[in-house]
């Protein structure tokens, strides 16, 4: 068998001052995951623990300034695994030296299916 994804969730999120990557990645996480229900794993009988693998791409300007580890946590159910790559958007207010970061979310979720 072979793991297929059957569900993709996309979000953003942001921390509109003070630069932090991981904020605006757990919020855009769980924008995603507020767009989604699991209500297909438990018809079938899946248990989400152990069966469901769900992979989350964060896309952010400076992709190792984001704690992959604290948005693998934020994830309720599922094998999880986080990276982190370049994308988003750095919004740079010059005058007061503030950064707006904005993330991007993808999260798949994948089956071990024939």
């Amino acid at each position: 068998m072979s793991r297929k994804r059957v569900i993709l969730e996309l979000g953003a999120g942001n921390d509109l001052h003070g630069g932090d990557y991981t904020k605006a990645a757990l919020r855009a996480v769980q924008d995603a995951l507020h767009h989604s229900s699991l209500s297909m794993l438990r018809s079938l009988g899946i248990d989400a623990e152990t069966q469901m693998f769900v992979e989350v791409t964060i896309g952010v300007q400076q992709p190792d300034k984001v704690d992959t580890e604290a948005v693998r946590a934020s994830l309720p159910h599922g094998v999880v695994t986080v990276r982190a790559v370049k994308g988003g958007l750095d919004v740079i207010d010059r005058e007061r030296g503030d950064n707006a970061v904005i993330a991007a979310a993808a999260v798949a979720v994948r089956l071990e299916l024939p």
